[in-house]
């Protein structure tokens, strides 16, 4: 029966490191689609700030 279990252990992804590499991604994505579409008031911000100097 141990041969088993240790058989189980060693095989495939686990469910949590699933779950943090979709998260991963999906932050990610979320900053590069507000980069792509201009919609980042901090970028914008720094940019009016700098172009002022």
């Amino acid at each position: 029966m141990e041969f088993f279990k240790k058989k189980r252990k060693e095989k495939g992804i686990t469910l949590i490191a699933l779950v943090v590499t979709i998260i991963v991604l999906l932050i990610l994505a979320g900053v590069s689609i507000s980069l792509l579409a201009g919609n980042n008031r901090h970028l914008n911000t720094s940019t009016k700030n700098k172009n002022r100097n």
